[in-house]
Protein backbone atom coordinates (compact mmCIF):
# COMPACT_ATOMS: atom_id res chain seq x y z
CA UNK A 1 0.00 0.00 0.00
CA UNK A 2 1.66 3.41 -0.77
CA UNK A 3 2.33 6.07 1.78
CA UNK A 4 -0.20 7.96 2.51
CA UNK A 5 -0.07 11.51 0.98
CA UNK A 6 0.52 14.57 2.94
CA UNK A 7 0.89 18.08 2.59
CA UNK A 8 4.86 17.52 2.49
CA UNK A 9 4.60 15.06 -0.21
CA UNK A 10 2.15 17.51 -2.36
CA UNK A 11 5.27 20.41 -2.14
CA UNK A 12 7.91 17.70 -3.25
CA UNK A 13 5.76 16.81 -5.90
CA UNK A 14 5.20 20.66 -6.98
CA UNK A 15 8.91 21.75 -6.31
CA UNK A 16 7.54 24.60 -3.36
CA UNK A 17 7.93 24.87 0.19
CA UNK A 18 5.62 23.31 2.51
CA UNK A 19 4.53 27.12 3.57
CA UNK A 20 3.68 27.20 0.23
CA UNK A 21 1.13 24.29 0.03
CA UNK A 22 -0.12 25.35 3.25
CA UNK A 23 -1.19 29.05 2.11
CA UNK A 24 -2.86 27.92 -1.00
CA UNK A 25 -5.23 25.92 1.66
CA UNK A 26 -5.58 28.21 4.14
CA UNK A 27 -4.64 32.33 2.58
CA UNK A 28 -5.12 31.23 -0.75
CA UNK A 29 -4.96 35.25 -2.13
CA UNK A 30 -1.45 34.93 -1.57
CA UNK A 31 -1.02 32.99 -4.26
CA UNK A 32 -1.70 33.25 -8.09
CA UNK A 33 -4.50 31.15 -9.71
CA UNK A 34 -1.76 29.45 -11.80
CA UNK A 35 0.54 28.14 -8.58
CA UNK A 36 -2.98 27.52 -6.68
CA UNK A 37 -3.86 25.25 -9.67
CA UNK A 38 -0.73 23.47 -9.90
CA UNK A 39 -0.76 22.87 -6.46
CA UNK A 40 -4.39 21.50 -6.31
CA UNK A 41 -3.94 19.11 -9.20
CA UNK A 42 -1.01 17.63 -7.71
CA UNK A 43 -3.03 16.99 -4.58
CA UNK A 44 -5.80 15.58 -6.33
CA UNK A 45 -3.23 12.86 -7.80
CA UNK A 46 -1.73 11.97 -5.03
CA UNK A 47 -4.68 11.69 -3.26
CA UNK A 48 -4.19 14.34 -0.59
CA UNK A 49 -7.65 16.13 0.40
CA UNK A 50 -6.14 19.02 2.06
CA UNK A 51 -5.59 19.87 6.01
CA UNK A 52 -7.17 18.09 8.41
CA UNK A 53 -10.32 20.40 9.34
CA UNK A 54 -11.06 17.90 12.47
CA UNK A 55 -8.00 18.83 13.88
CA UNK A 56 -8.31 23.06 13.49
CA UNK A 57 -11.09 24.87 15.21
CA UNK A 58 -11.50 28.78 13.81
CA UNK A 59 -10.63 30.22 17.17
CA UNK A 60 -7.51 32.03 16.42
CA UNK A 61 -7.60 31.61 12.42
CA UNK A 62 -6.88 34.69 10.47
CA UNK A 63 -9.50 34.90 7.85
CA UNK A 64 -12.56 35.77 10.66
CA UNK A 65 -15.24 35.62 8.03
CA UNK A 66 -17.20 32.52 7.24
CA UNK A 67 -18.99 31.78 3.94
CA UNK A 68 -22.48 31.38 2.82
CA UNK A 69 -23.46 29.19 -0.41
CA UNK A 70 -27.32 29.76 -2.04
CA UNK A 71 -28.34 29.00 -5.56
CA UNK A 72 -30.08 32.12 -6.35
CA UNK A 73 -29.38 35.45 -6.73
CA UNK A 74 -27.22 37.38 -4.14
CA UNK A 75 -30.41 39.86 -4.08
CA UNK A 76 -32.62 36.96 -2.77
CA UNK A 77 -31.05 36.14 0.31
CA UNK A 78 -32.29 39.83 1.12
CA UNK A 79 -35.95 39.64 0.28
CA UNK A 80 -36.81 36.03 0.68
CA UNK A 81 -38.16 35.83 4.32
CA UNK A 82 -36.94 32.32 4.70
CA UNK A 83 -33.25 33.18 3.94
CA UNK A 84 -33.43 36.54 5.47
CA UNK A 85 -34.50 34.35 8.73
CA UNK A 86 -31.39 32.05 8.27
CA UNK A 87 -29.12 34.69 7.59
CA UNK A 88 -30.35 36.54 10.95
CA UNK A 89 -29.75 33.32 12.61
CA UNK A 90 -26.06 32.57 11.29
CA UNK A 91 -25.13 36.26 11.81
CA UNK A 92 -26.36 36.28 15.61
CA UNK A 93 -23.36 33.76 15.81
CA UNK A 94 -20.84 35.06 13.79
CA UNK A 95 -21.28 38.14 15.49
CA UNK A 96 -20.50 37.07 19.16
CA UNK A 97 -17.45 35.52 18.08
CA UNK A 98 -16.77 38.66 16.18
CA UNK A 99 -16.71 36.86 12.43
CA UNK A 100 -17.75 38.31 9.12
CA UNK A 101 -20.51 36.82 7.17
CA UNK A 102 -19.39 36.57 2.77
CA UNK A 103 -22.30 35.52 0.81
CA UNK A 104 -21.46 33.76 -2.16
CA UNK A 105 -24.05 32.89 -5.06
CA UNK A 106 -23.63 29.59 -7.29
CA UNK A 107 -25.25 28.56 -10.83
CA UNK A 108 -27.40 25.69 -10.30
CA UNK A 109 -25.25 22.80 -11.32
CA UNK A 110 -27.55 20.76 -13.80
CA UNK A 111 -27.93 19.59 -17.84
CA UNK A 112 -27.78 22.60 -19.77
CA UNK A 113 -26.17 24.99 -16.75
CA UNK A 114 -23.93 27.25 -17.92
CA UNK A 115 -20.45 25.62 -18.19
CA UNK A 116 -18.73 29.05 -17.47
CA UNK A 117 -20.84 30.38 -14.80
CA UNK A 118 -19.91 27.40 -13.03
CA UNK A 119 -16.22 27.92 -13.56
CA UNK A 120 -16.23 31.36 -12.32
CA UNK A 121 -18.14 30.20 -9.11
CA UNK A 122 -16.00 27.27 -8.61
CA UNK A 123 -12.78 30.04 -8.58
CA UNK A 124 -14.56 31.98 -6.08
CA UNK A 125 -15.32 29.52 -3.79
CA UNK A 126 -11.43 28.13 -4.25
CA UNK A 127 -10.37 31.89 -3.68
CA UNK A 128 -12.77 32.66 -0.87
CA UNK A 129 -10.97 33.87 2.05
CA UNK A 130 -13.16 31.99 5.05
CA UNK A 131 -12.74 30.22 7.81
CA UNK A 132 -15.55 27.84 6.84
CA UNK A 133 -18.72 27.70 4.59
CA UNK A 134 -22.62 27.24 5.54
CA UNK A 135 -24.71 25.90 2.40
CA UNK A 136 -28.22 26.53 1.81
CA UNK A 137 -30.38 24.78 -1.30
CA UNK A 138 -26.83 23.55 -2.88
CA UNK A 139 -27.05 20.50 -5.69
CA UNK A 140 -25.68 17.98 -3.76
CA UNK A 141 -23.17 17.33 -6.95
CA UNK A 142 -22.08 21.24 -7.23
CA UNK A 143 -18.29 21.03 -7.96
CA UNK A 144 -18.01 24.22 -5.15
CA UNK A 145 -18.44 21.85 -2.67
CA UNK A 146 -15.78 20.21 -3.84
CA UNK A 147 -13.49 22.47 -3.71
CA UNK A 148 -14.24 23.37 -0.23
CA UNK A 149 -13.68 19.70 1.05
CA UNK A 150 -10.32 19.74 -0.98
CA UNK A 151 -9.10 23.64 1.48
CA UNK A 152 -10.10 21.32 4.23
CA UNK A 153 -12.36 23.75 5.51
CA UNK A 154 -15.23 22.98 7.94
CA UNK A 155 -18.26 22.49 6.72
CA UNK A 156 -21.80 22.48 7.36
CA UNK A 157 -25.52 22.54 5.84
CA UNK A 158 -29.44 21.89 5.96
CA UNK A 159 -29.60 18.80 3.14
CA UNK A 160 -29.78 15.52 3.84
CA UNK A 161 -29.09 14.73 0.46
CA UNK A 162 -25.64 14.92 1.48
CA UNK A 163 -22.83 14.19 3.99
CA UNK A 164 -21.39 16.42 6.43
CA UNK A 165 -22.53 18.08 9.70
CA UNK A 166 -26.11 19.67 9.05
CA UNK A 167 -29.38 21.15 10.20
CA UNK A 168 -32.36 19.38 9.25
CA UNK A 169 -35.85 18.80 9.66
CA UNK A 170 -37.75 15.61 8.61
CA UNK A 171 -39.19 16.89 5.57
CA UNK A 172 -41.15 13.93 4.63
CA UNK A 173 -43.03 13.66 8.56
CA UNK A 174 -43.70 17.36 8.04
CA UNK A 175 -45.51 17.72 4.61
CA UNK A 176 -47.54 14.28 5.90
CA UNK A 177 -49.07 16.27 8.34
CA UNK A 178 -50.05 18.62 5.30
CA UNK A 179 -51.40 15.60 3.38
CA UNK A 180 -53.36 14.13 6.27
CA UNK A 181 -55.09 17.49 6.88
CA UNK A 182 -56.22 17.97 3.89
CA UNK A 183 -57.41 14.11 3.76
CA UNK A 184 -58.90 14.43 6.71
CA UNK A 185 -61.16 17.35 5.15
CA UNK A 186 -62.19 15.19 2.11
CA UNK A 187 -59.57 16.67 -0.33
CA UNK A 188 -59.05 13.26 -3.09
CA UNK A 189 -57.74 15.87 -5.70
CA UNK A 190 -54.83 18.18 -4.81
CA UNK A 191 -52.19 20.05 -6.99
CA UNK A 192 -48.54 20.85 -5.25
CA UNK A 193 -46.60 23.89 -6.74
CA UNK A 194 -43.04 23.28 -6.31
CA UNK A 195 -39.85 25.83 -6.17
CA UNK A 196 -37.61 24.36 -9.76
CA UNK A 197 -35.23 26.83 -8.10
CA UNK A 198 -35.15 28.80 -12.16
CA UNK A 199 -37.49 30.61 -14.07
CA UNK A 200 -38.87 28.60 -16.70
CA UNK A 201 -40.25 30.35 -20.16
CA UNK A 202 -43.73 28.96 -18.85
CA UNK A 203 -45.03 27.21 -16.09
CA UNK A 204 -45.50 23.57 -16.08
CA UNK A 205 -46.43 20.12 -14.88
CA UNK A 206 -43.02 18.41 -13.52
CA UNK A 207 -43.60 14.63 -14.00
CA UNK A 208 -39.41 14.46 -13.63
CA UNK A 209 -38.89 15.08 -9.54
CA UNK A 210 -35.19 14.61 -9.99
CA UNK A 211 -34.98 17.65 -11.47
CA UNK A 212 -35.89 19.65 -8.58
CA UNK A 213 -33.89 20.36 -4.87
CA UNK A 214 -33.98 17.33 -2.38
CA UNK A 215 -36.07 19.24 -0.01
CA UNK A 216 -38.82 19.91 -3.10
CA UNK A 217 -38.99 16.03 -3.68
CA UNK A 218 -39.31 14.94 -0.07
CA UNK A 219 -42.04 17.86 0.73
CA UNK A 220 -43.95 15.98 -2.38
CA UNK A 221 -43.23 12.71 -1.11
CA UNK A 222 -44.42 13.67 2.18
CA UNK A 223 -47.99 15.40 0.58
CA UNK A 224 -48.67 12.39 -1.23
CA UNK A 225 -48.34 9.77 1.35
CA UNK A 226 -50.54 11.91 3.84
CA UNK A 227 -53.19 11.53 1.42
CA UNK A 228 -53.06 8.42 0.80
CA UNK A 229 -53.25 6.11 -2.12
CA UNK A 230 -57.08 7.19 -3.23
CA UNK A 231 -55.73 10.36 -3.68
CA UNK A 232 -55.05 12.12 -6.88
CA UNK A 233 -52.29 14.56 -7.25
CA UNK A 234 -50.09 16.23 -9.76
CA UNK A 235 -46.61 18.72 -9.59
CA UNK A 236 -46.53 22.53 -11.24
CA UNK A 237 -43.74 24.82 -11.07
CA UNK A 238 -44.15 28.74 -12.26
CA UNK A 239 -40.37 28.76 -11.10
CA UNK A 240 -37.83 30.01 -8.51
CA UNK A 241 -39.38 30.97 -4.91
CA UNK A 242 -41.33 34.04 -5.37
CA UNK A 243 -44.77 35.24 -5.61
CA UNK A 244 -44.54 35.91 -9.44
CA UNK A 245 -43.96 32.06 -9.65
CA UNK A 246 -46.73 31.29 -7.14
CA UNK A 247 -49.14 33.36 -9.31
CA UNK A 248 -47.83 31.97 -12.46
CA UNK A 249 -48.50 28.31 -11.30
CA UNK A 250 -51.69 28.64 -9.55
CA UNK A 251 -53.29 29.86 -12.70
CA UNK A 252 -51.91 27.28 -14.91
CA UNK A 253 -54.20 24.77 -12.36
CA UNK A 254 -56.79 26.81 -12.12
CA UNK A 255 -57.24 27.05 -15.58
CA UNK A 256 -57.32 22.99 -16.00
CA UNK A 257 -60.83 22.15 -16.74
CA UNK A 258 -60.85 19.47 -13.83
CA UNK A 259 -59.03 21.77 -11.20
CA UNK A 260 -58.20 20.62 -7.99
CA UNK A 261 -60.22 20.93 -4.69
CA UNK A 262 -56.53 21.79 -2.88
CA UNK A 263 -53.42 23.64 -3.85
CA UNK A 264 -49.99 22.53 -1.51
CA UNK A 265 -47.62 24.70 -1.95
CA UNK A 266 -43.79 23.59 -1.40
CA UNK A 267 -42.95 26.88 0.53
CA UNK A 268 -44.75 29.93 1.99
CA UNK A 269 -43.77 32.50 -0.67
CA UNK A 270 -45.43 30.27 -3.05
CA UNK A 271 -48.54 29.94 -1.35
CA UNK A 272 -48.81 33.79 -0.80
CA UNK A 273 -48.61 33.81 -4.76
CA UNK A 274 -51.29 31.29 -5.03
CA UNK A 275 -53.39 33.30 -2.13
CA UNK A 276 -53.33 36.15 -4.75
CA UNK A 277 -54.22 34.20 -8.00
CA UNK A 278 -57.20 33.24 -6.10
CA UNK A 279 -58.03 36.67 -4.67
CA UNK A 280 -57.79 37.92 -8.34
CA UNK A 281 -60.49 35.22 -9.48
CA UNK A 282 -62.50 36.20 -6.38
CA UNK A 283 -62.38 33.30 -5.20
CA UNK A 284 -62.03 32.43 -1.56
CA UNK A 285 -59.41 30.20 0.37
CA UNK A 286 -61.10 27.48 2.39
CA UNK A 287 -64.15 27.89 1.17
CA UNK A 288 -63.88 27.40 -2.87
CA UNK A 289 -60.14 26.34 -3.07
CA UNK A 290 -58.08 25.21 0.40
CA UNK A 291 -54.19 26.57 0.24
CA UNK A 292 -51.17 25.71 2.44
CA UNK A 293 -48.19 26.56 2.84
CA UNK A 294 -44.78 25.23 4.76
CA UNK A 295 -42.49 27.68 6.74
CA UNK A 296 -44.44 29.63 8.49
CA UNK A 297 -42.72 32.93 7.74
CA UNK A 298 -44.54 36.45 9.24
CA UNK A 299 -46.50 36.85 6.93
CA UNK A 300 -48.47 33.90 6.82
CA UNK A 301 -50.28 34.73 9.89
CA UNK A 302 -51.86 37.83 8.69
CA UNK A 303 -53.01 36.11 5.40
CA UNK A 304 -54.78 33.10 7.18
CA UNK A 305 -51.93 30.32 5.86
CA UNK A 306 -52.40 26.91 6.84
CA UNK A 307 -48.45 26.09 7.24
CA UNK A 308 -45.84 24.01 8.54
CA UNK A 309 -44.06 25.85 10.73
CA UNK A 310 -40.25 25.09 10.84
CA UNK A 311 -37.62 26.94 13.54
CA UNK A 312 -35.67 28.95 10.84
CA UNK A 313 -33.99 31.08 12.70
CA UNK A 314 -32.68 27.96 14.93
CA UNK A 315 -31.51 26.64 12.02
CA UNK A 316 -29.01 29.38 11.08
CA UNK A 317 -28.05 29.27 14.68
CA UNK A 318 -26.63 25.87 15.16
CA UNK A 319 -25.15 26.13 11.37
CA UNK A 320 -23.06 28.91 13.15
CA UNK A 321 -22.53 27.09 15.99
CA UNK A 322 -21.08 23.97 14.00
CA UNK A 323 -18.52 26.52 11.92
CA UNK A 324 -17.56 28.39 14.55
CA UNK A 325 -18.28 26.99 18.13
CA UNK A 326 -15.77 23.99 19.08
CA UNK A 327 -17.51 23.41 21.94
CA UNK A 328 -20.80 22.33 20.04
CA UNK A 329 -19.95 18.70 18.72
CA UNK A 330 -23.21 17.48 17.10
CA UNK A 331 -23.08 16.17 13.54
CA UNK A 332 -26.69 15.84 12.44
CA UNK A 333 -29.34 18.01 13.92
CA UNK A 334 -33.10 17.53 13.45
CA UNK A 335 -35.12 20.11 14.12
CA UNK A 336 -38.94 19.90 15.18
CA UNK A 337 -41.83 21.06 12.88
CA UNK A 338 -45.41 22.02 13.58
CA UNK A 339 -48.51 22.03 11.72
CA UNK A 340 -50.72 25.72 12.12
CA UNK A 341 -54.29 24.97 10.51
CA UNK A 342 -55.45 28.53 9.64
CA UNK A 343 -58.70 29.40 7.40
CA UNK A 344 -57.05 28.71 4.14
CA UNK A 345 -58.22 25.12 4.79
CA UNK A 346 -61.45 23.81 4.68
CA UNK A 347 -63.72 21.57 4.04
CA UNK A 348 -63.07 19.98 -0.10
CA UNK A 349 -66.35 21.07 -2.12
CA UNK A 350 -68.10 18.66 -4.37
CA UNK A 351 -67.29 19.62 -8.18
CA UNK A 352 -71.57 18.71 -9.23
CA UNK A 353 -73.12 20.89 -6.73
CA UNK A 354 -70.08 23.72 -5.07
CA UNK A 355 -71.53 22.20 -1.61
CA UNK A 356 -69.00 20.59 0.78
Amino acid sequence: MPPKATMKSVAAAVGVSLTTVSNAYNKPEQLSVALRERIFGAARELGYSGPDAAARTLRGRRAGAIGLLLTEELSYAFSDPFAVGLLAGLSEVAEKSRTGLLLIPLPRYETGADDEAIRESVETVRNAVVDGVAAYCVDANHPALEVISSRGLPFAHSDDDFPGRRVVIDEVTATHAIGAHLAELGHTTVALVVDSGRSPATPREITDLSVLYNNARLRVQGVREGLGANATSFVVTGGHNSIESGIAAAELILDRPDPPTAIAAGGDVLALGVLEALRRRGLVPGRDISVTGFDDIPAADSAGLTTVRQPIRKKGQLLGRMLLDPSYTEERVVLPTELIIRSSSGPARTRATGEE
